[in-house]
């Protein structure tokens, strides 16, 4: 009776001691759960990276319900976010004083990649129309450029801008492969890199070795120049170029090995590093790497699902805006981006 009693008398003070020692976990917090941190999500992978992780700020996950998003532009001027839902023909807005999520351009021509020019003017890719626009202050467009040599472009994916106005973009023809993000049709040029010049409104190749040009960015003073290889069936890497007057490019050479996975859309920061999305590699590998000049990974911001493309904003530019599969996510670093006006 006494050894009974014992026994029970034991077994319940442990029980207490259990739930006072985790009451958290007897707890419902709710949806979203909360995060504890430094978030788990911002992962230092080289000592160097430490510098660049806020302890105390989480990954955020700022809207959803999109299909594929991508090209992501912050308008500090008007305090928002634009970003392409290309298989729903729509451009998006997410303004930061409200968090209210809008549609900026119902029929997009199925945009893809945007930035913005010197004059603050939207510059897209346009998959559907197989072009590259200008979205002018009054809300109309200029076509800057569909044709090159005669024949059409395949489907322009990403741009960037030279600060003497030159347009930079990609032309791998994902949006020609079929009717999902674009319409399906044939390939009348190469896989070409091309600079859009601001003074004669010509285009010239700059590179013709991609199997799939996709993302690019510059450093931070310009003189190199990162694009992306996604080639189905050619290797996954991110090469850089040396910017030759402004104009060209010249010693290309592999900066990073994406390995199973791929590169998209990237930026660098003030300091140099070069922050990529990543994905098609699955759990721990999608989301964004971060290589410091010299080519070395130190940091990963993981996310749930692939994400597409990248791009620094808000007032101080030290909030970058991550496109992931179906959802916009965020995170504050402690660097600012170096493109985008």
């Amino acid at each position: 009776m006494n050894i009974g009693r014992r026994a029970i008398l034991k077994a319940g003070a442990a029980s207490a001691a259990a739930l006072a020692a985790s009451p958290v976990l007897a707890r419902d917090w709710g949806d979203p759960q909360p995060v504890r941190y430094p978030d788990p999500a911002v992962e230092v992978v080289d000592p160097s990276f430490a510098k660049y992780r806020i302890g105390n700020a989480n990954v955020e996950r700022l809207a959803t319900g999109l299909r594929w998003a991508e090209g992501p532009v912050y308008f500090r001027d008007g305090g928002y976010l634009v970003w392409s839902d290309i298989p729903n023909n729509r451009l998006m807005r997410w303004t930061e004083e409200s968090g209210a999520v809008s549609v900026f351009r119902q029929v997009s021509n199925y945009t893809n990649g945007n930035t913005r020019d010197r004059q603050g003017r939207l510059i897209s890719c346009e998959h559907g129309a197989r072009r590259v626009t200008r979205t002018e202050y009054d809300g109309t467009i200029t076509v800057l450029i569909d044709r090159f040599e005669g024949k059409r472009l395949n489907a322009p994916n990403d741009a960037v801008v030279h600060s003497d106005g030159g347009i930079w973009f990609t032309d791998p023809g994902y949006g020609i492969l079929g009717d999902y993000e674009g319409g399906k049709a044939e390939f009348e040029l190469p896989t070409n890199v091309y600079r859009l010049d601001p003074s004669t409104g010509r285009a010239t190749v700059v590179a013709s070795d991609f199997r799939r040009p996709n993302g690019l960015c510059f450093s931070p003073d310009q003189s190199k120049l990162y694009i992306a290889d996604t080639g189905e069936d050619g290797p996954k890497q991110i090469r850089v170029f040396d910017v030759a007057e402004g104009a060209r490019l010249t010693n290309g050479r592999v900066f990073a090995d994406m390995g199973d996975g791929a590169a998209d859309g990237m930026r660098t920061d003030i300091d140099g590093n070069l922050w990529a999305s990543a994905g098609w590699a699955g759990e721990g590998y999608d989301g964004v790497h971060v290589f410091n000049p010299q080519g070395t990974l130190i940091g990963k911001i993981h996310l749930p699902e692939i994400c597409s493309n990248v791009c620094f904003g808000g007032p101080r530019k030290n909030r970058l805006f991550m496109t992931g599969s179906t959802s916009l996510y965020a995170v504050y670093v402690n660097t600012r981006g170096a493109q985008d006006p």
